[in-house]
């Protein structure tokens, strides 16, 4: 059998000075249901982020159109002023309409008011790094998006570009116009159509960060994910995150939760070694 190697460590951002742990914190559970509104306890959301930052978290996800407005407010309110090395990166591109919808906000205009937003809840002067998050509509104008990250990027209002939920045609041809650090798309043991990202990511030494890495609002289960976790003396979800790890050296973990307990589950996903046979277990026959 062969030995089990620890998929825990660091990341450094392309051609930047940001060093990360591999398994960061994504903040929008946070905010109340559907992403909508305050939070269910105010408190227990402080301590949640309190917490993950004292148990080592550097790498926090978060965006303005979260609450809207919340998660970043809460952020602020925990945590500023912000520990030494700490990273948090944002997203642009949506905003939230009156009833809660999700509609695109990726204009020049504004991508700019949103970047001002994020840096005023967040109180920053600069944004570390800023996802361009592109949506169905609207994907004819990516170019002239990209454009502006690289106008904010050159007015020193954010620091470095990533994207969301990008084709690798898209990304190709974002990176003719600005450098990009992090790609931020769907990916986990269940849903693996992005595999080709991941290992185009990987090559340029780019972060590949998946969102909903757990399955999202419907958790990820299977008997394989459920008899590995037994043999690895750890959870289903510890293990689910622990593939993901092991799967590629660039991707960087951002799950979320509401809970300190879940919090120090999903940490604890960077203490799980996995085999090359519980690789194999896991992955199947399907997805890749």
């Amino acid at each position: 059998m062969t030995t089990p190697s620890a998929p825990g460590g660091t990341f450094r951002f392309p051609e930047t000075d940001l060093t990360v742990r591999r398994v960061g914190y994504g903040a929008m559970q946070l905010a109340g249901p559907g992403v909508w509104g305050p939070p269910r306890d105010h408190g227990t959301a402080l301590a949640v982020l309190r917490a993950a930052v004292a148990a080592g978290v550097d790498h926090i996800d978060t965006s303005d159109f979260y609450g809207p407005h919340v998660t970043n407010q809460l952020i602020r309110e925990a945590l500023h002023p912000y520990p030494a090395g700490l990273v948090i990166v944002t997203k642009l591109g949506a905003r939230r309409t009156a009833d809660g919808s999700w509609v695109r906000a990726n204009g020049r205009d504004e991508l700019f008011a949103a970047t001002h937003d994020n840096l005023r809840y967040l109180g920053l002067d600069v944004l570390d790094v800023a996802n361009l998050r592109t949506m169905a509509s609207g994907s004819e104008r990516f170019e002239e998006q990209v454009t502006a990250m690289a106008e904010l990027r050159a007015a020193g209002l954010i620091r470095h570009v990533g994207l969301s939920g990008v084709s690798l045609e898209q990304l190709a041809q974002a990176r003719r116009i600005v450098p990009i650090v992090c790609v931020q798309n769907r990916f986990n043991l269940a849903q693996r159509d992005d595999a080709a990202t991941v290992d185009v990511t990987a090559r340029a030494g780019i972060a590949y960060v998946p969102y909903f890495p757990l399955g999202g609002f419907t958790p990820l289960q299977s008997a394989a994910l459920s008899a590995v976790a037994m043999r690895r003396d750890a959870t289903p979800l510890q293990v689910a995150q622990a593939w993901l790890l092991h799967r590629s050296p660039n991707v960087l973990l951002i799950s979320g939760t509401s809970s300190v307990d879940h919090l120090h589950e999903n940490l604890g996903a960077a203490a799980v070694t996995l085999t090359d046979e519980d690789m194999r277990e896991l992955t199947g026959g399907g997805g890749e």
